[in-house]
């Protein structure tokens, strides 16, 4: 019997596979890409067909010689990465990397159960050098769209920013979001709602629905007067009666972009949590006796499509567990969105048979719960609709002068849950102009789902209040995770297998943050995106965005030519980029020029932007570098804002010491500044908020290994640190290790607490020999996915949640750190 290869992209992934094919396959996973553009230079060759230069990644050599080595031995390599782009470019690289090989076949595994796994080397494929061409369009493009424009950011703004053609669409949406925001005038309206009742009791609630034949629109509270008068005083009787049935169909499985909607609106996870937890569920979960098991089908596709065999399993499980009632005549088959590629199937449990409470034992919670909502999505989707008894009640004989008055009531009965008794979609925010009230009491939409009593035209109807409610139009909502993935599809920016890292992107480069679950810009995102929008206005069109991923589309599809795409492209852009110097003077020029002259050469003072904000300058910049804060007044008016002075004077030359603003947050500088340049530390007092000196440096037992004195604990721009207390005689810093040994093979270093430009990261102590580092802190323990010897600790600033993750990229191994506490 001859030997197979098989790569996957996973470790967890290889597990579980490796289970089902036992003797005779060798099963290698490549953690993610091996091979990439290089990670500090373009690597694009623009004039000769922008040519890449890839390169093995960082520590991947490894991976690929043991493959080529495998795939020596072996008589079949079945190249088994993700069945997408990303795993088309993954499994096109292994094997031009493997070379000659007489029998090198590309395989797609939507499921990770035996059937299909075993289905799937049963009929084996060629590589898809389109989608790979698509996958590498795209890579080159957004290459060359964050290496040219990025720079310019540095220039105009400072700090290593970084522009992207999808992530700065994405901030422009939140910017015009905010700016739709402030510019929205409310304006005043009013309701009635009457309480009225019928021959039979109870009494139920009516609305004024029209005047005169129109919808009923009452701007102010004098109309509203005259409409309750006119109510009270009139005889009312039933006009009409309409009762309906209504049905209410199931939403169809979840695709990649639905998934993250509902499990943001339902279970409160950002789109990069739930992609990361869909990730597992796909590759494999433990289930105690039954070992290994993929739960759900591959997570990135955007149909809503069901194999026969999976609503065939389906359809039994419903006619089972809820009987014939629940069971279509036929399977609910749903349309498919334009541009949708259908290569997949929707997101689906594996085996429906595997119930959410019987596997949530062995699982944890957040894992548990996004596979309860994908199981009950997928298996409610093939459920009969729920059925309503509706009533609509006009109401006549009230009117204003010779205008006739129509009062409606609205109510409905549900006379059979159908899908409604498994799962019901969530709502994202109502519409603008639904709004609560400004005082009485609130009134949702839920009035209309009360049952009405009989009643019948010409029914005498008797009044017992009228209650004129003023409201006030709102603005737009700012976006949730939900509703910005909503608007990027809608609109056709990217694709849903990338909305996760864009939304996460958008927040770690603080070009926007989350409040209370809402992305709000803050002023370096609305900074970034006024340079953007002026110097590149169609790179961060949404349009163009949108067109461009039809472009790939077309790609992958064969009728396009890659090469031919980026150079339709490039040519406009380097023009743009040529301008953009021009562009960005014309900002600069522009200038808020206010009455306040400078207190140290007199020139008029003028509003300017930085990445921290905005403050005041002296107009007669670089002769004179006099920057203060500012407020402003209502009307708009700027003053300087009151230096804060701290309690205690300079160290070194006794003056004063005042609170400034730098990159890195605020601190005291000496007021005699050039000529002393002493600074200090702040911290802020939790009961005042006044500024305070922070602690002067603390002694330690440890020895400088250079003159032998004790070394201080300090803090400095990028940190804590360990240094000399013989300063500035001896120089000698060195970090503050943590003991976790540096994971490099090879390496008798420790990680160690270092900090650049506001972030905090982990490196070996024996940088630069060693130039090992990851973001988190590190925790001592091997990763159970990959085996990495280390794993870190990572604040998922979504969710405002600390988990523990494995720093390999293409790993994906992460858990919530509440549950090594539990362990």
């Amino acid at each position: 019997m001859g030997t197979s290869l098989v790569v996957v992209e996973s470790p967890a992934k290889a597990r579980t596979i490796e289970k089902y094919l036992g003797r005779g396959y060798k099963i290698l996973a490549s953690v993610g890409h091996v091979i990439d553009l290089p990670k500090k230079e373009l690597g694009v060759d623009v004039e000769h067909g922008f040519k890449p230069a890839y390169k093995v990644i960082r520590g991947k050599k490894k991976v690929l010689d043991e493959i080529k080595r495998e795939a020596k031995k072996a008589d079949h390599v079945y190249l088994a990465a993700d069945p997408d782009r990303e795993g088309e470019a993954i499994a096109c690289h292994i094997a031009d990397y493997i070379g000659d090989h007489p029998s090198v076949s590309r395989v797609e595994i939507h499921e990770i159960t035996k059937g299909a796994i075993k289905d799937a080397l049963a009929h084996p494929g060629t590589l898809n050098r389109n989608m790979y061409n698509a996958q590498q369009a795209r890579r080159v493009l957004d290459r060359i769209v964050g290496y040219k424009i990025s720079p310019i950011l540095w220039k105009k703004i400072g700090g290593r920013l970084s522009a992207g053609r999808v992530q700065s669409v994405a901030v422009r949406l939140v910017c015009e979001r905010e700016e739709e925001i402030e510019a929205f005038t409310p304006e005043e309206y009013w309701s009635l709602h009457c309480r009225v009742e019928g021959p039979k009791p109870p009494p139920f609630e009516a609305q004024l629905h029209k005047i005169g034949g129109k919808k009923a629109e009452i701007h102010n509270e004098e109309e509203a007067r005259a409409l309750v008068a006119a109510i009270e005083q009139a005889n009312l009787t039933v006009a009409e009666v309409v009762r309906k049935r209504r049905r209410r169909r199931p939403s169809p499985p979840f695709i990649t972009s639905t998934l993250q909607m509902e499990a943001s609106r339902k279970l409160g996870y950002s789109a990069k949590r739930t992609m990361a937890l869909a990730q597992r569920l796909y590759e494999g979960v433990d289930l105690g006796p039954l070992g290994r098991v993929g739960l759900i089908t591959y997570m990135r596709t955007d149909s809503t499509r069901l194999s026969r065999e999976a609503v065939d399993a389906i359809r039994g499980h419903i006619a089972t567990a809820y009987g014939k009632p629940y069971l279509p005549e036929r399977p609910n088959v749903y349309g498919k969105k334009k541009g949708a590629q259908d290569a997949h199937e929707a997101v689906r449990p594996s085996d429906v048979a595997r119930l959410p409470e019987e596997v949530a034992a062995h699982m944890e919670r957040d894992l548990a719960r996004l596979y309860e909502l994908i199981w009950k999505r997928a298996v409610s989707s093939q459920m009969t609709p729920a059925q309503f008894d509706a009533t609509t009640v006009d109401i006549g004989g009230a009117r204003l002068g010779d205008t006739p008055l129509t009062l409606r009531a609205t109510g409905q009965v549900l006379v059979f849950d159908g899908f409604s008794r498994l799962y019901r979609e969530g709502r994202d925010d109502a519409a603008p102009e639904v709004v609560a009230n400004q005082g009485g009491k609130k009134r949702g939409a839920k009035e209309g789902d009360r049952p009405l009593p009989e009643l019948a035209q010409g029914d005498a109807v008797t009044l017992h209040k009228v209650d004129p409610q003023q409201h006030f139009t709102q603005p737009p909502p700012r976006y949730t995770e939900a509703t910005l993935v909503k608007a990027l599809e809608e609109k056709g920016i990217g694709r849903p297998s990338t909305y996760a890292a864009t939304l996460a992107t958008i927040v770690d480069r603080d070009y926007t943050e989350k409040l209370k679950g809402r992305f709000h810009p803050t002023h370096l995102g609305r900074y970034v995106n006024k340079v953007l929008v002026a110097t590149f206005p169609d790179i961060i069109d949404v349009g163009f965005t949108a067109a461009m991923e039809d472009h790939l589309d077309q790609v992958a599809e064969g009728n396009e030519e890659w090469v031919q795409v980026l150079e339709a492209f490039y040519a406009p852009f380097a023009k743009r980029l040529a301008a953009a110097p021009d562009v960005i003077r014309e900002i600069q020029e522009d200038l808020e020029i206010t009455d306040i002259k400078c207190d140290k050469c007199g020139s008029p003072m003028a509003v300017k932007s930085s990445r921290r904000g905005e403050f005041l300058a002296c107009t007669n910049y670089p002769e004179c570098k006099n920057p203060k804060s500012f407020t402003r007044d209502e009307d708009g008016t700027v003053h300087v804002k009151p230096e804060e002075v701290s309690d205690e004077p300079c160290p070194k030359c006794g003056g004063e010491m005042v609170v400034k603003s730098g990159r890195f947050g605020e601190f005291f500088a000496c007021r005699n500044y050039p000529e002393c340049k002493s600074t200090r530390q702040i911290k802020r007092d939790p009961a005042d908020g006044k500024a305070i000196a922070a602690a002067p440096d603390e002694m330690t037992d440890q020895k400088c290994p250079k003159c032998d004195k004790p070394l201080l604990l300090k803090e400095g721009r990028y940190g804590r640190f360990l240094g000399c207390s013989g300063y500035p005689k001896c120089r000698h810093i060195e970090p503050i290790k943590t003991g976790v040994p540096c994971p490099e093979e090879g390496c008798e270093g420790e990680l160690a607490e270092r900090r650049y430009r506001g972030r905090t990261f982990y490196s070996c102590s024996n940088y630069p020999k060693c130039k090992y580092s990851q973001p988190g802190k590190p925790v001592a323990e091997a990763c159970p996915e990959c085996g990495f010897p280390v794993l870190m600790e990572h604040h998922d600033k979504h969710e405002d949640v600390l988990m523990v993750a494995c720093p390999t990229k293409g790993c994906g191994y992460m858990r919530a750190a509440e549950a090594e506490a539990a362990a």
